[in-house]
C-alpha cells in the first residue's frame, strides 16, 4: 500500500487549555504513522473566511455536519474583531500507509456518545444537544481532520496558500500575555523521543505546560550537520574548560594504576592543556552525530547542508521568565543529578541523551531560533505539494 499524507488541525480551545501534548501523544501511539510536519498558525481573516466557506458545503450528504464545522471555525478561529489578534491553532502532518483512515479512526466521529475516552474527540471534544429539541447547544470537536483523500487534499491546498503568512512564530495571539518582561525561549525535543512510537514527546509537552507558558511556534525537522555545528558551537569551548577541571585527576588515577606509583594531578596540567582540544573534538563529533545521524569528519562537503537522518521538534514558548521556568522544569543537564519529577530525570539517559534542549538565555534563544529558522518551513509546503499537487 502506498504512503499517504494526512493532517490533524488542533483547534484553538485545546491549545489554550494546554491539551496539545496529550492530543499529539494519542496520535503517535495509536497509529504507526510518522509525524513529518508541524506548524503553529495564527489564522488571518482571509484564511478563516475561505476555510469557513469550504466547510459549509464540503459534504453535501451531511448538511448538519457542514453547518456545525463552518459555524465552529468562524467562531473559534476568527481573529479578535477589535484588536485583530489571532487565535493559535496547530497543523500536524502525518505520513504512512493508510494514514487518512488511521487518523480519522483515532480522531473519532463528532457524534460519539459513549464517552469512553477511546478517541481524541471522545476525550477532548464535546457535542451537547438539548434533550427536548435535539438542537446543538455546545460543540467543540478538539481537532479537525479529513475523512477522505479528496477532502484532505482540498483542505491542505487551501491551508498551504496561507501558511507562508499565517504560520511560524505567532505574535500577539489573544491568549498570550504581552509586556516588557515577556521572553521567548526554545525547547528542542531530541532524537531519542522519535525513534519509536511513544508517549514521550506528548508527555514532555504536558509537563512543560505546567509552567503556564504558551506555545507560539513549532517546527518538526531533521537537523543538518552545518546547523548542528553552528547550534552547538559554544559547547566546544565549554568541553575544553570542563576537561581541564576533571582531566588531570582522571589522568593521575590512570597513570597511578598503570605504573604502580602515585602520580600527582598537579603535575599534569600541561598534558591536559594538550588533550583538552582532542577530547572536545571527539565529544563534539558525538553530539553532532547524535543530533543528525552523521559524523562531521565522515561527512562529504555536499552532505553538510542536507537534513540528517535524526528527527527533532522545536517548540517556542513565550511568557514571563520563560527561560528560567523552562530550565527548571527540564532539570539538570545530567539526568542523574536532575530533581525527581523533572523532564530529564524522568526521560533522560545521560548528559547527551537527555530528552530535550532548552536555551540558557533569551539571547541564545534568538540565536538558536535563527539557526533552526523557526519562522519558515519549506518542508511542509513541499510535502503538501508532493502528495496534493
Amino acid at each position: 500500500m502506498a504512503k499517504e499524507l494526512a493532517f490533524v488541525l488542533i483547534n484553538p480551545y485545546p491549545i489554550r487549555k494546554s491539551r496539545t501534548g496529550g492530543i499529539i501523544a494519542r496520535y503517535l501511539v495509536r497509529t504507526d504513522l510518522k509525524l513529518v510536519g508541524a506548524r503553529l498558525v495564527g489564522a488571518s481573516d482571509a484564511l478563516v473566511r475561505d476555510f469557513t466557506a469550504y466547510l459549509h458545503d464540503y459534504d453535501p450528504s451531511d448538511p448538519e455536519k457542514c453547518e456545525l464545522f463552518s459555524t465552529y471555525v468562524r467562531r473559534a478561529y476568527q481573529p479578535d474583531e477589535a484588536t485583530g489578534r489571532p487565535h493559535r491553532s496547530m497543523l500536524l502532518l502525518f505520513e504512512g500507509e493508510d494514514a487518512i483512515r488511521k487518523i480519522f479512526e483515532v480522531t473519532g466521529s463528532i457524534r460519539q456518545r459513549w464517552c469512553s475516552g477511546q478517541t481524541v474527540r471522545d476525550t477532548y471534544g464535546d457535542l451537547v444537544r438539548d434533550p427536548k429539541t435535539g438542537r446543538v447547544e455546545y460543540f467543540e470537536p478538539a481537532v479537525l481532520v479529513g475523512a477522505t483523500a479528496k477532502v484532505v487534499g482540498e483542505m491542505l491546498r487551501l491551508w498551504s496558500r496561507y501558511l507562508p503568512a499565517d504560520s511560524g512564530i505567532v505574535r500577539g495571539a489573544m491568549d498570550v500575555p504581552g509586556g516588557e518582561d515577556v521572553q521567548q525561549t526554545l525547547v528542542m525535543l531530541k532524537p531519542d523521543n522519535w525513534r519509536q512510537p511513544s508517549l514521550r514527546a506528548g508527555n514532555i509537552m504536558d509537563l512543560v505546560s505546567s509552567t503556564g507558558l504558551r506555545i507560539v511556534g513549532v517546527k518538526k525537522f531533521a537537523m543538518s550537520v552545518a546547523q548542528a555545528e553552528e547550534f552547538y558551537g559554544p559547547v566546544r569551548e565549554n568541553l575544553i574548560r570542563v576537561f581541564k577541571i576533571f582531566g588531570a585527576d582522571r589522568a593521575a588515577q590512570a597513570l597511578s594504576r598503570e605504573f604502580g606509583f602515585p602520580v600527582d594531578a598537579a603535575h599534569l596540567g600541561g598534558l591536559c592543556d594538550q588533550l583538552a582540544p582532542l577530547f572536545a573534538d571527539r565529544e563534539f563529533e558525538n553530539i553532532v552525530e547524535f543530533m543528525t545521524g552523521r559524523r562531521p569528519s565522515n561527512c562529504l562537503p555536499e552532505e553538510r547542508l542536507k537534513p540528517g537522518s535524526e528527527e527533532c521538534l522545536a517548540i517556542i514558548y513565550e511568557g514571563l521568565d520563560a527561560v528560567s521556568k523552562i530550565r527548571d522544569i527540564l532539570g539538570a543537564t545530567d539526568p542523574l543529578k536532575a530533581r525527581p519529577g523533572s523532564i530529564r530525570r524522568e526521560f533522560g539517559t545521560n548528559i547527551m541523551v537527555n530528552a530535550a534542549h532548552a536555551s540558557d538565555s533569551a539571547e541564545n534563544a534568538r540565536r538558536e531560533m535563527r539557526i533552526l529558522d523557526i519562522e519558515h518551513d519549506e518542508h511542509v509546503a513541499n510535502l503538501i505539494r508532493t502528495y496534493y499537487p
